[in-house]
């Protein structure tokens, strides 16, 4: 890696908050270190992967046999940038946390893969560590071109592994009571909530990814948390679970439950290959819907996510804002220690029915 030097790159843009906000719990991304993808030939030849004014496209990385992916936990902030969470496996606990842009790599069979650059900060505003942020699969001994390198995508990437989203035919319960599949629904659709009652659905997201890394999907057999058919959903969304007994040892009754956390391999699976249509359903506030028959989450507004909205949200970002913070159920959450046995989503489903 080269000296460190003052980081000038892309600024995430503002969302502004008052100083008692609360933020959303933090988010985990698996990534490399920087150091671990490295130019094999071109005019950077034994540079590390770097920020966007220091790369050159068609140089040719290769990543490092000795190379693993690591937990970098980060939480939102009321602005730019992003910090590194307590929690988090690699990186310094509280250093700022800049998105940089995203990068486009080619193999020699034409596959491509996308990777975010991530570029951590010291107290001095100089470059500690850069991460690469796979959207796809990297895989050792492999020669991958630099082919594109983007900074007016990056955010919109980022938000779209933030977001919170349903796969095509998921059925989403209406204020009526009658279901209909989520790519169906419409701004202006009433939607049952669980703390709000009916509630116009405001705007509805829509994009179609590889289902690869971030972007695979967790599939959900019918009956294992007592939802009606099969629900597939993108890795971080949160299900919502009313216990009738404490079985994780929680302390409360109702949970918020990452999907990514319940993964079995058995009942609760990645589903990796080909593309999966994901949407999203935004609400003046964060709601707990109903899909295929038991809670999950809405789209929460943050700074994370707020880049995936329209242009003509975006101007009303100031009056959806305040409305998400109090709702976000922040301190409903549950805690990927407290989800590590094998039989979590048996407990859950026996938990919620006595």
């Amino acid at each position: 890696m080269q000296p460190p030097h003052r980081f000038t790159g892309h600024q995430l843009p503002q969302v502004i908050m008052t100083r008692n906000d609360t933020y959303h719990p933090g988010q985990s991304l698996d990534v490399f270190r920087a150091d671990h993808l490295r130019v094999a030939n071109g005019a950077n030849l034994g540079d590390a992967l770097g920020v966007a004014d220091d790369m050159l496209r068609d140089d040719i990385y290769r990543l490092s046999p000795l190379a693993r992916l690591e937990r970098l936990s980060i939480r939102p902030a009321p602005a730019s940038p992003f910090h590194i969470a307590g929690a988090s496996e690699t990186g310094q606990p509280g250093a700022a946390l800049h998105l940089d842009c995203c990068v486009t790599f080619m193999s020699g069979t034409g596959e491509t893969t996308e990777c975010l650059v991530l570029v951590e900060l010291d107290d001095t505003g100089c470059i500690a560590q850069i991460y690469a942020l796979p959207l796809g699969t990297l895989e050792p001994r492999v020669d991958y071109a630099l082919v594109g390198i983007h900074r007016d995508t990056a955010l919109q990437r980022f938000a779209q592994i933030a977001c919170v989203s349903f796969a095509a035919g998921t059925h989403i319960t209406l204020a009526s009571g009658a279901q209909r599949p989520v790519e169906d629904l419409r701004p202006g659709d009433r939607i049952l909530t669980r703390d709000d009652g009916p509630q116009e659905l405001r705007w509805i997201g829509h994009h179609t990814t590889r289902a690869v890394g971030h972007f695979a999907p967790v599939l959900i057999r019918a009956g294992t948390l007592n939802n009606e058919n099969d629900l597939l959903v993108s890795p971080d969304f949160r299900l919502f679970i009313y216990q009738r007994r404490d079985t994780l040892g929680a302390g409360r009754p109702e949970l918020l439950v990452r999907a990514r956390h319940l993964v079995n391999g058995d009942t609760i699976r990645r589903v990796e290959g080909g593309f999966v249509d994901y949407h999203q359903m935004l609400f003046d506030s964060h709601q707990i819907i109903y899909a295929e028959g038991i809670a999950a989450e809405s789209l929460l507004v943050d700074t994370r996510t707020s880049a995936i909205l329209p242009d003509d949200l975006q101007d009303h970002l100031s009056q959806l804002i305040p409305g998400h913070r109090r709702s976000d159920h922040t301190d409903l959450e549950v805690q990927e220690t407290l989800l590590s046995r094998p039989n979590t989503a048996e407990l859950l489903r026996r938990s919620s029915i006595g």
